[in-house]
């Protein structure tokens, strides 16, 4: 590449002093006319703004203070930036800004910002050095086209220094290479670089009338040889309006298009038809563009090009620098495939500073270091920052501990005795137990490594390699101290070390201690003891082990036969208990029914005759949703009415015509019934009372769902709507498509919509269920404004991960209760969530987020536990004027029905069946807890 001649660097100078002329006279322009304007500013005005500077200075002091106890809070960054630039305090701002770009990589708006700024203080050519630098260390962050087109902007602007030009010619040959590739913004940075090179051609043009010299045609070709090959670069690559491209190539080329071009033109043009539907799906979607992306990503894979694919890959990550397995995708793929080290190494550094509380992508950049031959200063000081980074679980330190000490063993030549990478191996064991003991235990409250891990890999690494049984059980003893004696696969996987590396003794031992601790599998250790002694010992040794072995497992009977007592007790315990308060609740209702006579009898008819007319003569299905049932059952009357097997003293039951009438009534209106079919029915609540015209309404919601049989909602006897009621399908198809409308609004409530089933024949069967354990890929919102809807939350939510579902906690009422879960892609995602959302103002209410953990149930709330509904029910509280008139319960009769004795069933009661099934199963299979309950209660 020829240099520029002096004329060149001559002029490109004088242009450069006429530009900062002309920006000196406008500046001096713009200042005569602020004098001019004479603007003055009222006393009022100087103590507004006054008060506004001191409550910023104190905003500021705040945020400054708030990083100084937490340097990690990426927002608190933001927010003194913002805070500083406003203010305009420079030096402060440069410093704030240095501070955020070594703890995180920093947004392209941010870079810009910051780059522009620097660029307008810097004036002096010496500071040119300072930029330089600084854009360097932003084009490492994302591959942002618009920093590279602004670099190399401004480098065109020392054009007139020595060597300018070529320093500017090789920032635009890397621009193109890094983004040149880019479909949308790609174009701009090949058109910035033939402007250059044609503003570099016109200042090698001899004037008008005059033959160049030689060296100038030399010159004059040599550039317009570079124009020619950037065309013909540029027209190769596929990219948006590269027909226009073409056109104007076609006009500036003398001799027309080489077919050469025109080949890679039209190839390009192929490639640009395939991936424009994944451009425009990006164009049309809303941030974050996760699944847009990825699509075009797996296409790109397919295709097989790998400077396609990092593109494409480093687009995703401009606008998801968040997402941990993006991050973990990308740099999977370049470790497997392209292997470049500066590429692979830059990714996996980048990562980890966008993402630093994702254990994976440190334990990944770990081992790319050692792949590609890193120093071992460089692998320590990147696992000191992994220990820094406030991991979420404490599963996640023991696991960073292990990559390391991984790596560590690896180091190590174990043919010679001692050694330093020996002694630096066995030090680091050392310091991770007294990390796992003292920093993790105290952050988590345990150590995340219960099964004593990295002391199990270090006990065999001396056993094996080192030679060192001694201090292998030393390791094992200290293991076993830790609550681990009881585990009998702790105790295997110590004799199995002991019987490869150690002697017969010690395995012997190691059983014998086994016998006596395990305490969850004790039968397979006295297996594993005798056959040890079958193999290697003595009759001696095979006389104390069958001793130890039969002593232990007799003690083992005992304890269980013991635990069985205690069950049965509680357990009959419990059963008088409840037999006791249902005494009590039925003489409770037998006087309340004398008192109220022969009245309490038509009331409890009418009321029965009501919940006849609900359905047909089945049992209604039951409605089980969180904490409330909607449940209507059968009811069976005697001929002494519906008080049971004794009426009340006062009592007069119907004449024997009137009870035939009812009967005859109610079987006529029985037969009008279609008959009941759970599968196409589902079942209807919590509407609101005043619903008006409820069938018709029920019918035109679910309509849609498919041919409707009936519609049966329920009234009381006064003819008011209950709230709830049935739909019955022609088709089961239809049920599917009805419950996706649970919840839905009607006229303020939510409307429940859940199957139809019977409950006494399917008594477990729940609508929702109520999950106990841990969801790492949930979160829990709390103190969430009333106003806040579903989409705010989402919206709120969206730029964390990729949400599968937002649920907010409601009332029955369909009123809110400032609470919700959102549900995430993954738990990397949830947990990024937390640590961005926790303590954050929505609607000037400050919000705690949390991954989902939800309580352990009590078991005596759940169904079919021994508690009374008099137990659930709270405690009526009575107005001003006592006791109403009514003494009717809100309750159905079913729960306040008595628990009826013990029926005969086929080959005699239930009880004598179970016993009998009980015996049945004691022969064939050994007697559990369970079983020795069930015969003492028997007994």
């Amino acid at each position: 590449m020829a240099a520029p001649s002096n004329a060149e660097q001559t002029q490109w100078q004088d242009m450069e002093e006429e530009e900062a002329g002309m920006e000196e006279r406008e500046m001096e322009s713009n200042e005569d006319d602020e004098e001019g304007m004479g603007v003055e500013n009222s006393d009022d005005e100087d103590d507004d703004s006054s008060e506004d500077e001191k409550e910023n200075e104190a905003e500021i002091q705040r945020l400054e203070e708030q990083l100084s106890i937490n340097a990690f809070d990426y927002n608190c960054h933001v927010d003194l930036i913002k805070l500083l630039k406003q203010e305009g305090e420079l030096s402060r701002l440069r410093k704030a800004r240095q501070k955020m770009s070594e703890l995180f990589p920093l947004t392209e708006e941010i870079w810009l910002d910051w780059l522009k700024d620097e660029i307008r203080l810097t004036e002096e050519e010496s500071n040119r050095e300072k930029v330089y630098d600084l854009f360097e260390r932003a084009v490492k962050d994302y591959i942002c086209p618009d920093i590279w087109l602004e670099y190399a902007q401004y480098s065109i602007g020392g054009m007139g220094m020595p060597g300018g030009i070529d320093k500017a010619r090789a920032i635009f040959e890397r621009a193109v290479t890094a983004v040149g590739l880019h479909m949308t913004k790609g174009q701009t940075v090949w058109e910035a670089y033939r402007e250059f090179e044609n503003a570099i051609l016109s200042t090698v043009q001899p004037p008008p009338g005059r033959v160049p010299s030689r060296e100038e045609q030399e010159l004059r070709n040599t550039q317009l040889e570079r124009i020619h090959t950037l065309f013909r670069r540029q027209l190769a690559v596929p990219l948006m309006d590269m027909e226009a491209t073409y056109a104007e190539y076609e006009e500036w080329a003398e001799h027309g298009v080489p077919e050469t071009v025109n080949h890679q033109y039209k190839k390009a043009l192929l490639q640009m038809a395939k991936c424009r539907p994944f451009e425009e799906a990006l164009l049309v979607a809303e941030p974050p563009k996760l699944a847009e992306y990825q699509a075009y990503i797996d296409f790109e894979l397919k295709e097989g090009d790998p400077a396609r694919i990092q593109i494409t890959y480093e687009r995703t990550l401009a606008e998801n620098c968040l997402v941990p397995d993006m991050w973990a995708k990308y740099s999977t793929y370049l470790d497997r495939q392209l292997k470049i080290k500066d590429m692979v190494l830059s990714t996996h550094e980048r990562g980890v500073r966008n993402c630093p509380w994702t254990m994976g992508l440190w334990k990944s950049y770990l081992l790319a270091l050692e792949r590609h031959g890193a120093d071992h200063h460089t692998v320590s000081d990147v696992f000191e920052k992994a220990l820094n980074a406030g991991f979420i679980q404490a599963t996640d330190y023991v696991d960073i501990w292990q990559a390391y000490l991984d790596y560590l063993r690896r180091r190590v030549d174990f043919s010679k005795e001692s050694s330093k990478e020996l002694e630096e191996l066995r030090g680091a064991f050392s310091r991770s137990l007294d990390y796992m003991k003292q920093d993790v235990e105290e952050r988590f409250g345990e150590s995340g490594d219960p099964s004593c891990v990295i002391m199990q890999i270090w006990a065999r690494i001396e056993a094996l390699h080192c030679k060192n049984m001694q201090k292998a059980r030393e390791l094992w003893d200290s293991i076993m101290t830790k609550g681990n004696a009881k585990y009998a696969n702790m105790w295997l996987e110590y004799y199995n070390l002991e019987r490869s590396y150690g002697d017969s003794t010690h395995c012997r031992k190691a059983l014998h201690r086994a016998v006596q601790c395990t305490s969850d599998y004790p039968e397979h250790v006295c297996e594993v003891l005798l056959t040890f002694e079958r193999v290697e010992g003595s009759l001696e040794d095979w006389d104390t082990a069958v001793q130890k072995t039969e002593t232990r497992l007799n003690r083992v009977n005992e304890q269980r036969a013991k635990a069985a007592v205690k069950e049965a007790n509680l357990a009959r315990q419990e059963e008088e208990r409840f037999e006791q308060r249902r005494k009590v609740k039925a003489d409770k209702k037998v006087q309340k029914k004398v008192q109220k006579g022969g009245r309490a009898g038509e009331k409890r008819r009418a009321e029965h005759d009501d919940y006849q007319d609900e359905w047909n003569e089945d049992s209604a299905p039951k409605r089980h949703r969180g904490n409330g049932d909607t449940a209507t059952d059968e009811y069976m009357e005697t001929e002494t009415g519906l008080f049971g097997k004794n009426a009340p003293p006062g009592y007069k039951p119907a004449s024997t015509g009137t009870k035939r009438a009812e009967v005859a009534a109610q079987t006529q209106k029985d037969d009008k019934l279609e008959f009941r079919d759970d599968h196409t029915s589902v079942f209807i609540s919590n509407l609101t009372y005043t619903l008006e015209e409820p069938e018709a309404k029920l019918r035109t919601l679910f309509q849609t769902c498919g041919p409707i049989k009936q519609i049966r909602p329920v009234f009381s006897n006064k003819g008011s709507f209950k709230g709830y009621g049935y739909v019955q399908f022609e088709s089961p198809v239809s049920v599917h498509e009805a419950l996706k409308l649970d919840r839905q609004e009607v006229e303020g409530r939510p409307m429940f919509v859940s199957p139809c089933v019977d409950k006494n024949k399917n008594p477990d069967f729940k609508v929702f269920k109520y999950n106990t354990s841990i969801e790492k890929h949930k979160i829990f919102i709390s103190g969430l404004p009333f106003s806040c809807t579903k989409e705010q939350l989402e919206e709120l939510c969206k730029s964390h991960g990729t949400i599968k579902e937002v649920r907010l906690v409601t009332y029955r009422s369909g009123k809110p209760k400032g609470l919700a879960y959102v549900e995430f892609a993954d738990e990397v995602q949830a947990s990024q969530a937390v640590l961005k959302m926790d303590g954050i103002d929505v609607e000037d209410n400050k919000i705690s987020v949390a991954i989902s953990n939800p309580p352990r149930r009590n078991p005596a709330d759940k169904p079919g536990s021994s508690r009374t509904m008099t137990e659930l029910m709270p405690r009526q509280v009575y107005g001003s004027r006592g006791r109403g008139r009514t003494q009717l319960s809100l309750l159905p009769r079913s729960l306040h029905r008595q628990t009826a004795p013990a029926g005969k069933v086929e080959n005699g009661t239930a009880a004598e069946r179970e016993t009998d099934s009980a015996a049945a199963n004691a022969e064939t299979r050994p007697l559990s807890n369970s079983d020795f309950a069930r015969m003492l209660l028997n007994k």
